[in-house]
């Protein structure tokens, strides 16, 4: 049986470090065996993958890119609530939210990336509810920011 871990080498991943808040709140909160994630931006190393909005500077592939980069920031929130990534036993709920130019409505699409991901590493699991949104801008310009809802065991 693999592991979400095993999954992640397997795409060429490693977890990251859970990126620290860039403001005054927490980057989950932990209530019973629901965790919430803060919405997690577009960074790896701490540096934005993209700076923009879709359909403007920025193209659907890219916003793609940036969104999985926001997924693999919300798995490691999520193994930092839960101990791991193997005591997630059900992502719920993603909300992404896209910075978009006036009559972009590829939302979905650029969430795909996010949504994909999820599930390839961690299985049925990772499927989810998910609402993507468009908006006018998003923290430090970042094009793609996510927030999660996960269930995980207790302990």
């Amino acid at each position: 049986m693999t592991t979400p871990l095993d999954r992640l080498a397997r795409l060429g991943l490693t977890l990251p470090a859970p990126p620290a808040p860039v403001a005054a709140f927490q980057p989950w909160v932990r209530i019973g065996d629901t965790v919430h994630t803060s919405g997690q931006i577009a960074t790896v190393d701490g540096q934005l993958v993209a700076k923009g909005t879709l359909g403007a500077e920025v193209d659907v592939a890219t916003g793609q890119e940036a969104a999985r980069a926001c997924a693999l920031n919300v798995l490691a929130q999520l193994a930092a609530a839960a101990g791991s990534l193997d005591a997630i036993e059900r992502l719920v709920k993603l909300t992404v939210f896209v910075a978009s130019a006036p009559g972009f409505t590829d939302q979905p699409q650029v969430a795909d990336g996010a949504s994909q991901l999820l599930i390839d590493v961690l299985g049925e699991a990772g499927a989810h509810a998910r609402s993507a949104v468009g908006v006018a801008a998003l923290p430090l310009g970042t094009p793609v920011e996510i927030e999660a809802i996960a269930l995980v065991r207790a302990g």
